[in-house]
C-alpha cells in the first residue's frame, strides 16, 4: 500500500457540525456536571494526580512506550532521577509538560513560540539524541507514520509555512467555533502536519489538553483524553485516517474525540461521587458511634469505626487481608478471633458492610449506601436488637 500524502488543508477546521451534535451536546452535559458537582480538595487532588498518571501513561504508551506502574509511580515523582530507559524518560518528560501546561496563564496567545516550547518538553531528556527540541523539520527531513502510513508535510520550507499558517488559525479561524471543537482540531491538524522529527503525537495531545484547559477543564476536571486514544487506539487512527481521506473534512475525529470527552468526564464524575458517598459515610459514622455512651461500648465502638475506616480504602478486601489488617485491635483480648466475629456480625446488623464470595476466597466491603438508609433513630434501634447468638459467624 503507498503512503498516503499529507495534504494541505483549504479550511483548517471543517465539519458537519450535523454529524456532531449529539456527542457535543453529551460531552457538554457530562462536562457540566463535572464542573457542578462539589467535592472536598483534598482528595479530588489525588484524583487529578491519578487523572495525570493516566494521561502520561496513554500518551507515551500509544507511541509505544513500555514501562511498569511502579516506573511510572517514579517518574511521577517530584525529585525523580534520570531513568535509565527512553520509555521511562518519555514519560518524565511528558509529566514535566504537563505541569507546565497547568500554569500557563489563559490570556498567553497560542501561538508558534508556545507550540514549540511544548515540543521543547516532550522531547528534551528523552528524544533529543535525534530529534532537535522545538525545531521544525528541514528540508529532506520527511517522516511517515500511523496506520495506513502517512506521510507529514514536506521538511523544509513547506513545514515551516504550514506550521506557520496553523498557528495563525488558531487565534482567528478557531476562535469562532466551540472550545471543544478548537482543541480537537488543534489536535488532529498538528498530528497531520507532523513538523517534527519525533514527539509529534505526544506534541499534540499536549496542545489538546491546554486548550482543553482554556474550555474550562482544569482543576477537578482535568480529563485524562489519551487514556481513551490509548484504550482506543485502533479507532483513534482510523478516525484521523478517515478526515485525511475526506480531504480534511474533520467530522469523524471529532465525532470519536468528543465521544472521549463524555466518557472520560462520566468516568471521573463517578469517581467523585463514590469519594462523596465516602465522606458522607465516614460523616455519619463518627456522629452515630461516638454517642454511645458506656466505656464498654465506646471501647467497641473505637473498633468497629476503625474496621469502617480500613474497609473504605478499598472496594472489597479479602478476608486473610482484613484479618491482618485488624488484628492489632484486639491485642490483649482473651478470645480476639470471637471478638473479630463479633465486631461484624454487629456491623451486618447495622447496615454498614457487605460481603461475597465463599470459603477461602470471600471479601468484605463497607455499604456506601448505607447513610441514605439509615436514621439515627433507626440506628439505636438496631443497637439494641444486635444478635446475641454466640455461634453465629459472618464468615459462613
Amino acid at each position: 500500500m503507498s503512503t498516503i500524502l499529507y495534504l494541505w488543508p483549504k479550511d483548517w477546521i471543517r465539519y458537519s457540525f450535523i454529524e456532531i451534535v449529539s456527542e457535543i451536546v453529551e460531552a457538554k452535559v457530562a462536562l457540566e456536571s463535572l464542573r457542578t458537582i462539589p467535592y472536598q480538595r483534598s482528595w479530588v487532588e489525588s484524583l487529578q494526580k491519578l487523572e495525570l498518571k493516566r494521561e502520561v501513561a496513554g500518551t507515551s504508551r500509544i507511541e509505544g512506550a513500555d514501562f511498569t506502574d511502579r516506573e511510572l509511580e517514579a517518574a511521577m515523582s517530584e525529585s525523580a532521577e534520570v531513568s535509565a530507559t527512553r520509555s521511562q524518560r518519555q514519560a518524565q518528560a511528558a509529566v514535566k509538560t504537563y505541569r507546565w501546561i497547568g500554569g500557563l496563564p489563559d490570556d498567553l496567545p497560542l501561538d508558534e513560540n508556545v507550540i514549540r516550547a511544548i515540543h521543547f518538553r516532550i522531547v528534551t531528556g528523552a528524544d533529543d539524541d535525534h530529534c532537535q527540541p522545538g525545531q521544525l523539520r528541514k528540508k529532506d527531513e520527511n517522516v511517515t507514520f500511523g496506520t495506513p502510513r502517512h506521510r507529514g508535510v514536506e521538511g523544509g520550507e513547506e513545514c515551516t509555512k504550514a506550521f506557520a499558517q496553523f498557528a495563525a488559525v488558531l487565534q482567528r479561524e478557531f476562535q469562532s467555533h466551540d472550545p471543544l471543537i478548537r482543541a480537537l482540531a488543534a489536535h488532529y491538524h498538528l498530528a497531520a502536519m507532523h513538523p517534527f522529527l519525533d514527539g509529534n503525537g505526544r506534541t499534540a495531545r499536549a496542545l489538546e489538553a491546554l486548550l482543553l484547559q482554556r474550555a474550562g477543564l482544569r482543576d477537578s476536571c482535568f480529563i485524562a483524553m489519551s487514556n481513551y486514544y490509548y484504550d482506543e487506539k485502533t479507532a483513534y487512527l482510523s478516525a484521523m485516517s478517515e478526515v485525511r481521506a475526506r480531504e480534511q473534512d474533520l467530522t469523524p475525529f471529532l465525532k470519536f474525540a468528543l465521544k472521549g470527552i463524555a466518557l472520560q468526564s462520566r468516568r471521573l464524575l463517578a469517581e467523585i461521587k463514590h469519594e462523596n458517598a465516602k465522606a458522607l459515610f465516614r460523616n455519619l459514622m463518627y456522629d452515630l458511634f461516638s454517642r454511645l455512651k458506656t466505656p464498654r461500648k465506646r471501647v467497641i465502638a473505637r473498633r468497629q469505626i476503625e474496621i469502617l475506616n480500613i474497609l473504605l480504602e478499598s472496594e472489597w478486601i479479602e478476608r486473610e487481608e482484613f484479618a491482618d489488617k485488624v488484628v492489632h485491635l484486639y491485642k490483649g483480648l482473651g478470645n480476639p478471633g470471637k471478638a473479630i466475629i463479633r465486631d461484624l456480625n454487629n456491623l451486618l446488623h447495622l447496615g454498614t458492610i457487605k460481603g461475597r464470595g465463599e470459603g477461602d476466597r470471600q471479601e468484605i466491603g463497607a455499604r456506601l449506601e448505607w447513610p441514605t438508609e439509615i436514621t439515627a433513630t433507626e440506628f439505636f434501634k438496631r443497637l439494641k436488637q444486635l444478635p446475641k447468638a454466640k455461634g453465629q459467624n459472618f464468615f459462613q
